[in-house]
């Protein structure tokens, strides 16, 4: 299960985690990002203790100056992070192929 990130733990959870990271920025009435969650979950727990997965969502106050901070400006964003730095991003809903590769990639 994918962890809930606010402006106020993003440094602690994201960017200060031992582990790759993806993060995904979404919005529950957002279409592509309900087609999106199933596999996040999934690749949560197959990769479970190598990597963290987390979620931000767009539509709440506490998660303003995030929004802000990367340039959200479509859902899903799924961000990919390693050692507290971007690697790499992906707008819009995509295959859990891809998604795996990208995680691969990162670690």
């Amino acid at each position: 299960m994918a962890l809930q990130i606010t402006d106020s733990n993003f440094v602690t959870e994201v960017l200060e985690s031992p582990v790759p990271v993806l993060v995904d920025f979404w919005a529950p009435w957002c279409g592509p990002c309900k087609m999106i969650s199933p596999i996040v979950d999934q690749l949560a727990a197959e990769f479970a203790g190598q990597a963290k997965f987390c979620k931000v969502n767009v539509d709440e106050d506490s998660t303003q100056e995030l929004c802000n901070r990367f340039a959200i400006r479509s859902i899903p964003t799924l961000m990919f992070f390693r050692g507290g730095e971007l690697v790499d991003t992906v707008v819009g809903a995509t295959s859990k192929e891809n998604l795996v590769a990208r995680l691969r990639a990162c670690m």
